[in-house]
């Protein structure tokens, strides 16, 4: 084995590059799928788009050793927030999209206070808010407007920069998704934080008596995560002129499954933005592109656990050749996970 191959395989992001190259063969070869249909088609690009913004601050999350399932609530919550305020209420847009945010950053730093002044597990903890938050939903959308859904008509600014569509099929949340994984991509491997967050995920105590502000830290990612749900629910309800109380949950299951196939260890300290971002591609062509076969559609589910059982595998394996990497005496050092 050639080194240039070897140090591929130390990356965190080599099993999703390898996940989304074994897959798109697979449709190519046995789906009868024309490569071009595919790669030009808008249906899987927007799914990964509205699942990406989602997926990194939760891949984030779990690098750091933690979970946040609340998000199936906020997304929704995010949709009736700004439908609510605007739609129902009048108010101006900003004051919705301010909202929608403002539900985010409550929750998630009730997820995030929990979870550093407690004992209690991240995952019981958001199980709590995303039933809550589900309650709180459905509660306040009959009490304050009498349904379970709510017209919004968004001004032409908020449809140009949330709800428009690019090409007229792509959405505009596109532009947002790749914007969120280089700002983020950049933050995570190129400054101490990233280098931190690393840390926490690989022994919180020593992180914590190396001078990391581990408390912080896991308070702003979750932070982070449930803005970036509310974010996503205000872009629909500005993209479809409609919020609904109840969507989101599926968001739980396809995100977790993209950061896991994005190389991103469950038991943490393990994985980068770059392969989040792939993973989710990944993902969504399995999705939505089984639709440009010839397979049936049934078989998705199965091509799903096939790929997340063999995702799992792979990134314990390279994890594991990343460790007992021994740089040369004399070479530069490749740079641990978090620079990859």
């Amino acid at each position: 084995m050639t080194d240039a191959i070897k140090s591929f395989l130390r990356r965190p992001d080599a099993g999703s590059i390898l996940s989304l190259v074994g897959v798109v063969l697979f449709f190519v070869i046995f789906g009868g799928v024309d490569l071009r249909t595919l790669v030009g088609a808008a249906s899987w690009v927007n799914f990964a788009a509205n699942l990406g913004i989602v997926a990194i601050p939760l891949g984030l999350l779990m690098i750091s050793g933690e979970l946040d399932i609340s998000i199936g609530a906020l997304i929704p919550a995010g949709s009736m927030t700004t439908a609510i305020l605007t739609g129902y209420y009048g108010m101006p847009m900003m004051v919705g999209i301010v909202g929608a945010l403002a539900v985010g950053v409550m929750v998630g730093l009730v997820n995030g206070l929990l979870t550093v002044r407690t004992s209690v597990p991240s995952l019981i903890i958001t199980l709590g808010t995303l039933v809550a938050m589900q309650g709180v939903v459905l509660s306040a959308s009959v009490l304050l407007t009498g349904n379970a859904s709510v017209a919004v008509t968004a001004p032409s600014w908020a449809k140009f920069l949330f709800g428009q569509l690019i090409g007229g099929s792509h959405q505009v949340i596109i532009v947002w998704w790749i914007i969120v994984a280089v700002i983020v991509g950049f933050v995570v491997h190129q400054t101490r934080y990233g280098n931190w967050l690393f840390a926490m995920g690989g022994d919180r105590i020593s992180a914590r008596n190396a001078g990391i502000p581990t408390g912080r830290m896991t308070i702003a990612l979750f932070v982070l995560s449930a803005v970036s749900a509310t974010f996503v629910g205000m872009c629909q309800a500005i993209q479809f002129n409609s919020a609904q109380v109840s969507g989101g949950m599926s968001f739980i299951f396809n995100a977790i499954v993209s950061v896991v196939v994005g190389g991103v260890l469950l038991t943490g300290g393990f994985g980068s933005v770059i392969g989040i971002f792939v993973g989710t591609v990944t993902f969504a062509i399995v999705s939505q592109g089984i639709y440009f076969t010839q397979i049936d559609r049934n078989w998705s589910n199965l091509i799903i656990g096939v790929m997340l059982l063999v995702a799992v595998l792979m990134n314990q394996s390279f994890r594991e050749l990343a460790l007992s990497y021994r740089p040369r005496r004399g070479a530069k050092p490749a740079g641990g996970a978090a620079k990859h």
